[in-house]
């Protein structure tokens, strides 16, 4: 979350300061690598302050796209999934306004012109999403995700609630961040003989996740039977938060994979991206200049600003990368 970390005492009544008190020490202890089990907690922490039907964590990828890893509607968990926001839902409020979107801003516009989270049939009375930030090397602080709790009953949230959901947020916005640091930190190191990652293609990370989910059901369906044993009904349970906590982690590697090859072919100029996507066919300079209809100083020229901003010895590199990110 933006602004002062370091700003005035909280304003949240002496019952939640407990539970946001027991709630930190918690979080610190046990859910540093644990994204699931981290978002997991949050929710069940806001729902010890409020009422909270609805709740999802997303992540902004690339331009248009969110990412949800974790999200649960009237007490079922949601498949993980992946959205493309348009102009005026919920996600494009939070990039325009960088702030905590409520119901009451506009009386619930933004959050239902997005795509619902759970039941469709069902609109949520009142809903809070806090956005959360990382630093930025230039400019302001980069909106990367968000987090929201909603509800099926109008006016659940008051200040209290809303306070204490924004302080939930922060910690998770900081333990994200610190991550991001410590990776930042180890891709200074010399890579040595380790390649990159070549984990590319998101049909193959979601089909694993909705093929999970679907061993998920038929666990949660097994449950069910009237003639489950106890034993039984342990494993099933087992199986169930296993299968819960790979789905979210399917999703979150998705971010890991597909960033790099989308941002590097993003930063390119249009005639840029004509010689890189030739690239990928083992075009030489000559059938790139015959191709395109430019000089062999002008391929020149553009292979070697292609080089730099993808930050890469050779042309093999580059035509690999660009593959990574076409094969999308």
């Amino acid at each position: 979350m933006e602004g002062d970390k370091a700003a005035a005492p909280l304003r949240v009544d002496a019952e939640t300061a407990i539970i946001l008190r027991e709630a930190y020490h918690k979080i610190e202890a046990l859910f540093r690598a644990d994204h699931y089990g981290l978002y997991d907690y949050v929710r069940v922490v806001a729902g010890k302050v409020a009422r909270v039907d609805t709740f999802f964590v997303g992540f902004l990828q690339g331009s248009s796209r969110v990412r949800y890893p974790y999200a649960y509607d009237d007490g079922r968990y949601v498949d993980p999934d992946t959205h493309i926001f348009g102009p005026n839902g919920q996600t494009a409020w939070l990039l325009k306004h960088r702030q905590t979107y409520r119901l009451a801003y506009d009386d619930g516009t933004a959050l239902h012109a997005g795509v619902s989270i759970g039941d469709v049939g069902r609109r949520s009375e009142d809903a809070v999403t806090v956005p959360i930030f990382r630093p930025s090397k230039e400019g302001p602080d980069q909106l990367f995700g968000m987090l929201s709790m909603q509800s099926y009953v109008p006016n659940s949230y008051d200040d209290n609630a809303i306070r204490a959901f924004e302080w939930l947020c922060g910690v998770v916005e900081r333990v994200l961040t610190r991550e991001g640091e410590d990776r930042d930190a180890l891709r200074r190191l010399p890579a040595g003989d380790i390649g990159p990652n070549l984990l590319t293609s998101d049909h193959v990370m979601e089909y694993l996740a909705h093929r999970v989910g679907s061993i998920r059901e038929i666990a949660v369906e097994a449950m069910d039977e009237a003639d489950v044993t106890a034993a039984v009904q342990s494993h099933l349970t087992r199986i169930v938060d296993a299968t819960e906590h790979i789905q979210s982690e399917l999703i979150e590697m998705l971010m890991d994979t597909d960033e790099g090859p989308e941002r590097r072919y993003g930063s390119l100029t249009k005639a840029q991206q004509g010689v890189a996507v030739r690239l990928v066919d083992g075009l030489d300079n000559d059938q790139l200049a015959a191709e395109l209809g430019i000089s062999l100083n002008t391929v020149k020229t553009h292979l070697s600003a292609i080089l730099r901003k993808y930050g890469m010895a050779n042309r093999a590199q580059v035509a690999d990368d660009v593959r990574r990110y076409l094969a999308r």
